[in-house]
């Protein structure tokens, strides 16, 4: 099967952030970044919390208001800090190339194509691009109206709900080999409580066995990381149509590096149609 590009990875916002000392964990993103190279594709949650975190530094207090709007003010001025780290620790061989999208971006055919094509000219270029939500330039009340508009015509509205969904999205516009989600826990849980419970492999003989399998696999999941995410349930879920499109998916924890989770070296939940 001929792949477009080599690798879709997607890094969330609590990897990227050092609860425990209220800072950048600068380590993950350089470990990160040292992997990145052309034909990868990197989609990285990151930028509402750094921009948090460095508004409190230089002011000593956290922006008053309404929180849709704190939210904005903070992406905007994480967006910048979080490229910034990229790009230092990316080896610099390669161009960095930061691209915002909303659901617009995967909705009308026109912008799809446009963001496609954008894609699939980086690896040829030596180029790698940083993808992220428009949050600076999004509203939740104007975006609600223009989804239910859409779903009134159509089932297969995208809703970029999270960067989970972002991501699964990108992979099937640029038809990768590997989607790899990073994320809280080591993967998939048998038993959501229980570590040891681990999933290392779903797999099945065709994409249809394959599908049955995540659906299994979803009906033992609960919880997520983080207000407003869905969970291990919405990683599934949205993850069903690249497995379709033929790619690998791996779900593992960014305290283990590409290269590991790849390599086989890592725990971690793989996702793949059995050869």
């Amino acid at each position: 099967m001929k792949f477009d590009v080599e690798l879709v990875g997607k890094v969330g916002s609590m990897a990227l952030v050092n609860k425990a000392w209220g800072d950048i964990d600068y380590n993950a993103i350089a470990r990160i970044s040292r992997e990145l190279k052309s034909g990868y594709i990197w989609v990285s949650s990151g930028a509402t919390e750094i921009g948090r975190i460095d508004y409190i530094r230089r002011n000593g207090r956290e922006i008053d208001g309404d929180y849709s709007e704190v939210k904005v003010d903070y992406a905007a001025q994480g967006q910048t800090i979080l490229m910034n780290n990229y790009r230092q620790y990316i080896d610099p061989r390669y161009s960095v190339r930061q691209i915002l999208v909303e659901h617009r971006h995967f909705n009308d055919p026109a912008k799809k194509e446009n963001l496609k094509k954008l894609l699939l000219r980086c690896p040829a270029q030596g180029a790698i691009p940083i993808i992220n939500y428009n949050d600076p330039l999004s509203s939740e009340e104007i975006d609600k109206v223009e989804l239910q508009e859409l779903a009134k015509h159509r089932k297969d509205v995208v809703h970029c709900m999270d960067n989970d969904e972002t991501a699964s999205q990108i992979a099937c516009l640029v038809k990768c080999k590997t989607l790899l989600i990073y994320t809280s826990t080591l993967g998939i849980y048998s038993d959501p409580t229980d570590e040891k419970t681990l999933i290392r492999n779903i797999t099945g003989k065709d994409s249809y066995e394959l599908i049955d399998a995540v659906c299994a696999a979803q009906s033992k999941c609960i919880g997520s990381s983080r207000v407003g995410a869905n969970g291990a349930v919405a990683k599934l879920e949205y993850i069903k149509e690249p497995l379709k499109n033929g790619s690998e998916v791996y779900i593992a924890n960014p305290r283990y590096s590409i290269s590991e989770v790849i390599g086989g070296q890592a725990p971690c939940t793989k996702i793949f149609i059995s050869k």
